[in-house]
């Protein structure tokens, strides 16, 4: 499965989370710190939800972009 992750940069680390797996997230020192853990956690996440008998939700969540002007 492919599930859409953001990544988020703070003032000192990075976040990320998966917008179909409520509950799901990381925080690293970098960006590809926060890739390779919320990777970690998305395994981590749906394993518990099989120990507790939970469904596995498909991946529905899209990324897009919008470009809007910029103002001078």
């Amino acid at each position: 499965m492919e599930y859409a992750i953001v990544i988020e940069r703070g003032e000192t680390s990075y976040g990320a989370y998966v917008p179909d797996l409520p509950g799901c997230v990381a925080v690293g020192d970098s960006e590809a710190e926060v890739r390779a853990l919320i990777r970690e956690a998305i395994e981590f996440h749906l394993d518990g939800m099989r120990e507790d008998g939970e469904p596995i939700p498909p991946p529905a969540s899209r990324v897009e972009y919008v470009k809007v002007p910029v103002a001078a």
